[in-house]
């Protein structure tokens, strides 16, 4: 990290906000206090220094919702510390993906493990060839091609069609035909996708899942962002297409992103298909003991109790797409980000090419002490971008935005 330099915006250096933006303790699912944020002892505040705000990793600025709360105090009040069990977590989350997507699952056919790409891991491991390839859509979550590798796998980039004139990112289709049609037996799929923020459509997804029935190829689907879907748009499962291959696929849930909850570790792999089925089974015994019971319990009460409590975060994070889109286009109109375009999850996709910078990331923290994402993450070509976090409160926004403007001023 490049040594810190006087900031331009106000605020102190022991504190990320300025006295004027300091979010309210009152009022709204983003009004965390700013002394209560810098107290938590997970990585978005410990990262950077103190006078850095943090807007960078996928992990947002709120309280646990009621229910996980309750279940979490009860349990460590109680000592039910001990071995995970998957008491009721299978049910629960069957129950909320029929209630809120219209997808069945079959509970005989759900592996709990620790988190999602250990979950990609050894579907990878078990389920492949060493040197196999492995198509992945940059820009795309960083670790999707750092466990490919891991797996000993290669890394074939199809990457997204981008429409220069909008804004808009799209699957290119013929891209992902001809990676498969070299020969790749794996697609390794972002639904939502991270960090462009695009909620596929049933349209896209069948088209593609035409093209891997095709080849034959397996889909190992991310769809850990599936509950964090915007209106007016509706997230797809790729298991609930009528393809062969939505039919063969692994999906991976898990409450962290939507519900707060990334460091209790758990996650969930479900499959229609009784062949892939068997490549679950082939897993080490180990894998299975990943997950904590506290995770456990918090996306059981997250996926079971906490549905109201999302939908009033959904609201809030629209509240947040609309200002920040205004608050860039007013104050750092160099940086394009179309807020229709961000269909799901809370990330920001900004691209800074405009703004004539070798390396925005670097710039906005060391000129502006706000801390975001380098587009390098999700590849090579990425890094004229940044990757924003906007789960966190208007006040916070306003002061990130305004250190932006100062920073390239």
């Amino acid at each position: 990290m490049a040594a810190p330099v006087t900031p331009p915006s106000p605020s102190s250096p022991s504190s990320p906000f300025s006295s004027s933006s300091s979010p309210s303790p009152s009022g709204g699912v983003f009004s965390v206090p700013a002394e209560e944020l810098r107290t938590r002892r997970s990585t978005k505040w410990r990262e950077f220094p103190a006078d850095v705000l943090p807007l960078w990793v996928a992990e947002m600025d709120v309280r646990l919702a009621p229910r996980i709360r309750e279940r979490l105090s009860g349990m460590v009040e109680s000592g039910d510390t001990g071995y995970m069990d998957p008491a009721r977590l299978p049910a629960a989350f069957a129950d909320f993906a029929a209630r809120r997507w219209g997808l069945s699952i079959d509970t005989g056919r759900l592996y709990i493990l620790q988190d999602i790409m250990r979950g990609v891991l050894e579907l990878l491991r078990y389920g492949t060839a060493p040197g196999d390839g492995v198509v992945i859509n940059q820009p795309v979550y960083g670790p999707f091609p750092v466990t490919v590798e891991e797996a000993g796998r290669r890394v074939v980039n199809a990457p997204l069609a981008h429409d220069a004139a909008t804004g808009r990112y799209e699957l290119d289709l013929d891209a992902l035909e001809d990676a498969f049609r070299a020969g790749n037996r794996v697609w390794l799929l972002c639904n939502p996708h991270n960090p462009v923020g695009r909620c596929w459509t049933r349209q896209e997804l069948s088209a593609a899942a035409e093209l891997a029935d095709r080849y034959g190829v397996l889909v190992i689907a991310d769809e850990v962002h599936g509950p964090l879907v915007h209106a007016p748009h509706t997230f797809t499962p790729f298991s609930s297409l009528e393809a062969e291959s939505a039919r063969r696929a692994a999906t991976l849930f898990s409450a962290s992103k939507a519900w707060n909850v990334a460091g209790l570790k758990c996650a969930l792999l479900t499959t229609r298909s009784p062949r892939t089925w068997g490549i679950v089974e082939q897993f080490c015994f180990e894998v299975g003991l990943g997950s904590s019971i506290l995770g456990v319990a918090a996306n059981e009460a997250a996926f079971g109790e906490s549905e109201e409590w999302l939908d009033g975060l959904l609201g809030a994070l629209a509240e947040n797409r609309r200002l920040l889109g205004g608050l860039l286009r007013e104050q750092v109109p160099g940086v394009r980000w179309e807020p229709e375009h961000a269909e799901a999850t809370y990330l920001a996709w900004l691209d800074c090419r405009g703004l004539g910078l070798d390396d925005p990331y670097a710039t906005f923290l060391q000129r502006g002490r706000v801390a975001f994402e380098p587009g390098t993450k999700y590849g090579d070509a990425y890094g004229g971008f940044v990757r924003l976090n906007y789960a966190t409160s208007p006040e916070v926004l306003r002061e990130a935005v305004g250190r932006m403007a100062a920073a390239v001023a």
